[in-house]
């Protein structure tokens, strides 16, 4: 089943991990996807390294969620590096493992790039390739509701978005976005511009001080009244900020879904506890037995 199938009957509720570097153990992502997996997540999405690196362990995950059973697997892919034979030959091999579901981005380009250095230079090429050579993939693009950061102008962003779309888009995935003012005026923009796919909203916990500050102007989005409170009273006290940031989340988990959602997509930053105790206290999915599990809690 795609995604854009259990849509139409329903909210979709996913998550998105990332893999280890190469150095690293694969286990402790393992063991993440177990617990993950106790939410009956619809799919589960894998970034891989800036620049294109790490995406053979990418693939390993990708098999390792598809041959779960238990959650559609979704490969993030970028135009970063990337020529058309060597598209040909990854998407061939992700179909091969049985995962035809991917989000097509055009990437953020490494340290000292300016250009994508591939065949293509925006995320609607790729898409449009995909589409044309390989119509077996359910194809999700990013949107941003406060404007990817390199547009210089939001018309100019979401024109992208609306070419997105007519290459072969079929839903949308948010980048995060906490002022929830930013992203009713973005639907309302893009719906007047045409763009009519479902929404995924991509949520970030807020779980520690200098990742949040820095996600967040990285990625050119601004930080609500609600949330610079938290940051300003918990400063130097990182328990009691993890605390007050799970209990932000929460209320933006409700916020989002009764803006009338399509999906909800938890970027997990690979901590399942955390997620867990989030998702629970949301009480928006129920929790099945997963091995371990409670021990863990």
């Amino acid at each position: 089943m795609k995604i854009t199938d259990i849509m139409k009957k329903r909210m979709t509720f996913s998550f998105e991990v990332f893999p280890p570097k190469d150095h690293q153990p694969m286990e402790p992502l393992l063991d993440t996807l177990e617990h993950l997996y106790g939410f009956d997540p619809d799919f589960i999405s894998c970034t891989y390294g800036a620049g294109g690196t790490n995406v053979g362990r990418n693939m390993e995950i990708m098999k390792t969620i598809k041959e779960s059973g238990k959650a559609i697997p979704v490969t993030h892919y970028t135009c970063i590096g990337n020529k058309k034979e060597n598209i040909r030959k990854d998407l061939e091999k992700y179909l091969e493992i049985g995962v035809n579901h991917i989000l097509a981005l055009r990437g953020d380009f490494p340290k000292g790039w300016e250009e994508t250095r591939g065949d293509f230079d925006y995320a609607n090429e790729l898409v449009e390739f995909i589409k044309e050579n390989f119509p077996e993939f359910c194809i999700s693009i990013a949107g941003n509701p406060e404007k990817h950061i390199q547009a210089n102008s939001f018309e100019k962003d979401i024109t992208h978005l609306r070419a997105k779309q007519d290459a072969g888009g079929e839903y949308i995935v948010t980048q995060l976005c906490f002022n929830m003012d930013n992203y009713k005026r973005w639907v309302e923009k893009i719906r007047k511009a045409g763009v009519t796919l479902p929404i995924v909203v991509g949520v970030m916990p807020v779980l520690s001080r200098d990742p949040i500050i820095r996600m967040t102007l990285t990625n050119g989005c601004s930080i609500p009244r609600e949330l610079a409170e938290i940051i300003g009273r918990y400063w130097d006290n990182p328990e009691d900020f993890k605390k007050a940031g799970k209990e932000y989340t929460v209320k933006l988990i409700y916020d989002y879904i009764n803006t009338g959602i399509d999906g909800l997509h938890i970027y997990t930053l690979n901590k399942w506890e955390d997620v867990t105790d989030i998702i629970v206290a949301a009480g928006i999915r129920k929790l099945k037995e997963v091995p371990g599990l409670e021990e863990a809690l």
